[in-house]
């Protein structure tokens, strides 16, 4: 057994191999101990139960898959945006099979209220950075947004469009991208 501690980043790191390889139902203190090599105590140090490794895991997993490391030309414009994120979806469900909607599906019963506000988070992260591309795009017509449609509104669509599409397995962005383009150019 590994005799020196381990750092929060090496167990959540543990934890995205494990959802990786053998899905989100794999992780248990026990199992990410067990691929750290460290004791059950020694995880225990950086989370309090198996809900708050559960949480931060998804959480980083998310954080993985929509990190936007050497991507900035994706955020020139809204339909480059829509187009990487529909991209990035895409490869996390390779990387993560399953993961998708096993998450949804997971933290929407009942009794999972820090997993329901953990994934708002997440998809709160994903609107506000959407609304800052939509806000910044020179492209978008003066009057593309009114009372009714505002720039939340807009993205808060878009995203549900794209977990609608996500949970279908599907990762064609066609036909956001050209509802998108009418609406907004």
């Amino acid at each position: 057994m590994n005799t020196i501690v381990t750092s929060r980043e090496d167990i959540l790191e543990a934890s995205r191999e494990l959802i990786r390889q053998r899905g989100i139902s794999a992780l248990s203190i026990r199992s990410v101990a067990a691929a750290c090599d460290v004791s059950v105590g020694s995880i225990y140090n950086y989370f309090d139960s198996k809900a708050d490794l559960i949480s931060a895991a998804v959480e980083s997993v998310w954080h993985e898959i929509f990190h936007r490391q050497g991507d900035a030309a994706a955020f020139r414009d809204t339909l480059a945006c829509i187009a990487w994120m529909y991209d990035r979806l895409e490869d996390g469900s390779k990387r993560y099979p399953g993961f998708f909607t096993l998450h949804a599906l997971g933290f929407m019963q009942e009794g999972k209220a820090g997993g329901k506000q953990q994934m708002a988070r997440v998809w709160r992260h994903i609107v506000d950075e959407l609304c800052v591309v939509l806000r910044s795009d020179a492209g978008v017509r003066a009057d593309a947004f009114t009372d009714q449609l505002t720039v939340e509104r807009l993205a808060d669509t878009i995203l549900s469009l794209m977990v609608s599409a996500m949970m279908r397995g599907e990762y064609d962005s066609g036909a956001v991208l050209e509802i998108v383009r009418r609406v907004l150019y």
